[in-house]
């Protein structure tokens, strides 16, 4: 019992601390973007789902020991793959597709050993269910996901703020080598140890036949099919929130934590699930949803979206695998059924990761879950003895529906252009049309990523963040001797091309194609621009890795305003790289305005680090102009001597125990404001 409960716990453990880990060690290679998150969980569910496929056939196909001989072969081979570490073979070099990329890159960093870990909680309780018939297993599926739930937790509080990259694949994988071990001995004593199944009764006293009896094929579709809804809310919540709501970083962690913990109480508390009353419970978390979904907008209290959209997932979560827990087989059939559950868990990532980028043009994929969860709760209902509850489930269903289809087409009809990919969803919203003030915005997520006047005599305006009063203006300013030079990380609307004049080059560095697309059909600052810009697809940090030093009189890097940035642009070796591209006499432009986190610090212990100069200009909101408050860091070789600059200046925050952020080492958590 020991041995399988700690086996058990340390596979499920090291399982969710690989996998953001991992995540984390390629995020800067594809961007910084949030769906690197995403990519990587459809690979986990897809990984778990060939776990459960290896113990199923395992269990079914091999004998005892053969099962035995076989996994222990196979936890052997897995150790020649440590320490986990991605190759930098597969670090992209511009115009790659990224799903695919990254899905190859985990498969063959972390394939094996993922999969073996995620087999365990299947095997071992197959094992012990053989080897103890008058016990019943399925405990052990809630203590692997409280090890689940402690690991997923300990990474960001824990491990991320205390510990390098490369100081977690190390400890990672002696861990690993631990786990082995007892995975090793377990399936060699189980193995030795196995007797043939002469049983006459179950721990709850059914007969063999009743027992044994396999489960019909429509039983186990619903199994899946509620996996997949779990999955898909667990997803679908995690985008909303995020992408629509709030740009709040680690927002994905109390989803997905919500989710582990609704497993542990339906399969460790099985009487707390009652159908009726969740039933009940359910058909209120659907209205409150779908309603929210339908009326709520940015200016909706977070202390109101959060709560309800995170409840109604636990409540979506504790009907699924409630009914689940309710279905379940005997235990000489559980791989199966978890074998189902993992499909289910995979078509959820593949609908929310996979499919939905590709199909939908905005995250739509939210209201296709309320409508599907409706549907399986009028199929759960009795609809001959709960008559009221009926009524109720389908008022409910219709008006699920009906709100998902307003908030779709609402949404679309708001949009100038809607266009969506990997990288997120793009929206082009009009205001104010007809007037004088007429302008066209680009938003990602929650996020501004420039905005417009469409008037001709208003369309060169400087506005937003880049007003003439901030610091990139004021930098412009300063630099304004001879025709500039100038690099630009992130292109947004192209806004800054507003400042280029005759002779002038502005290099904008975008790793989304569809910015650009955006930025030359819906906008004009590229095209009206005075100067001579050039739009290079790729990640910024990548591209300048690639080049040959491009004397930049100015180097911007505007990327930190949404809720994923990409820290790989804010490390030492980043900033050594930046100033390689940098004339001696030029400065660094960071853009650091962000609404959840505070960037300043650490801008701050990178520059004192490297020994440059580096002072913040955070300029005031001007409604009637469309300019924003805005907080740049202006960081150069010498002390810039500007007098606009330095009546606008203010020090950098200084933190003496923030640790300057590298390639192997940052933490968000110091930060968060």
């Amino acid at each position: 019992m020991i041995l399988s409960a700690s086996t058990i716990f340390l596979s499920a453990f090291l399982l969710f601390q690989i996998q953001p880990m991992i995540a984390k060690m390629i995020l800067p290679w594809f961007g910084g973007s949030a769906a690197v998150w995403i990519t990587a969980m459809l690979f986990f569910q897809t990984a778990l789902l060939g776990g459960y496929l290896y113990a199923h056939w395992s269990v079914r196909s091999l004998g005892p020991r053969s099962q035995s001989l076989v996994h222990a072969g196979l936890l052997g081979a897995s150790l020649l793959l440590l320490p986990v570490t991605p190759s930098l073979a597969w670090k992209p070099s511009g115009g790659e597709e990224p799903i695919v990329r990254i899905l190859g890159l985990l498969a063959v960093s972390i394939g094996l050993p993922y999969m073996l870990l995620s087999t365990t909680s299947p095997l071992i309780q197959a094992w012990y269910a053989r080897r103890h018939r008058s016990a019943l297993p399925y405990r052990f599926f809630a203590l692997s996901n409280l090890a689940s739930l402690l690991g997923l937790l300990a990474y960001p509080f824990l491990v991320e703020p205390n510990v390098t990259l490369r100081q977690q694949s190390l400890g990672w994988s002696m861990a690993y080598g631990v786990f082995v071990l007892l995975c090793a001995i377990a399936a060699i004593a189980y193995g030795r140890n196995a007797t043939p199944d002469t049983s006459t009764t179950t721990a709850d006293g059914i007969d063999e036949e009743t027992a044994s009896s396999p489960p019909r094929t429509k039983d186990q579709i619903f199994w899946m099919v509620l996996a997949a809804c779990a999955s898909t809310f667990l997803l679908s919540i995690t985008n909303h929130l995020t992408q629509n709501v709030a740009s709040i970083p680690f927002l994905w962690v109390l989803p997905l934590c919500l989710y582990l913990l609704t497993f542990i109480l339906t399969f460790d508390l099985e009487g707390l699930y009652h159908r009726k009353a969740w039933v009940w419970i359910l058909a209120s978390a659907l209205a409150a949803m779908a309603y929210g979904l339908g009326t709520w907008n940015s200016r909706t209290p977070l202390t109101l979206v959060i709560p309800v959209f995170c409840t109604g997932l636990f409540i979506v979560c504790m009907f699924c695998h409630g009914e689940l827990v309710k279905r379940k087989p005997a235990p000489r059939y559980l791989t199966s059924f978890y074998l189902m559950l993992s499909i289910g868990g995979a078509l959820g990532g593949v609908l929310v990761g996979l499919i939905a980028p590709w199909v939908l043009p905005g995250y739509f994929e939210l209201a296709i879950a309320l409508m599907a969860c409706a549907v399986l709760m009028l199929a759960v209902i009795d609809h001959r003895a709960w008559r009221v509850t009926v009524v109720v489930g389908w008022a409910v269903a219709a008006g699920v529906t009906v709100a998902s289809y307003m908030y779709v087409t609402s949404y679309q009809e708001s949009a100038r252009a809607m266009v969506r990919n990997f990288y997120g969803g793009l929206r082009v919203t009009e205001f104010d049309e007809g007037t004088e003030d007429e302008a066209r915005t680009m938003v990602h997520g929650t996020v501004i990523h420039g905005k417009q006047f469409t008037s001709p005599e208003r369309h060169r305006e400087r506005i937003t963040y880049y007003g003439p009063d901030s610091g990139v203006g004021l930098a412009v300013k300063a630099l304004r001797r001879s025709p500039l030079r100038v690099g630009v990380i992130g292109l947004g609307a192209g806004s800054l091309a507003a400042y280029a004049e005759r002779g002038d080059v502005f290099r904008f560095y975008e790793i989304n194609p569809l910015v650009e697309r955006l930025a030359r059909s819906e906008f004009t600052y590229l095209s009206d621009s005075r100067g001579r810009t050039e739009v290079i697809l790729g990640d910024g940090r990548l591209s300048l890795e690639r080049e040959r030093g491009q004397q930049y009189d100015l180097l911007v890097v505007d990327a930190f305003s949404g809720d994923s940035i990409p820290v790989h642009l804010l490390t030492t070796q980043a900033m050594e790289l930046y100033f390689r591209h940098l004339k001696p006499a030029g400065i660094l432009a960071l853009h650091i305005t962000n609404t959840h986190l505070d960037l300043a610090p650490v801008v701050d212990a990178l520059t004192r680090k490297l020994d440059k100069h580096a002072v913040m200009i955070t300029n005031d909101r001007d409604e009637d102009r469309e300019i924003y408050s805005a907080t740049w860091a202006l960081i150069s070789s010498k002390p810039l001597t500007s007098p606009a600059i330095e009546e606008a200046t203010d020090d950098l925050p200084h933190r003496p125990e923030l640790r300057p952020w590298t390639d192997d080492y940052n933490n968000l958590f110091q930060i968060l404001k």
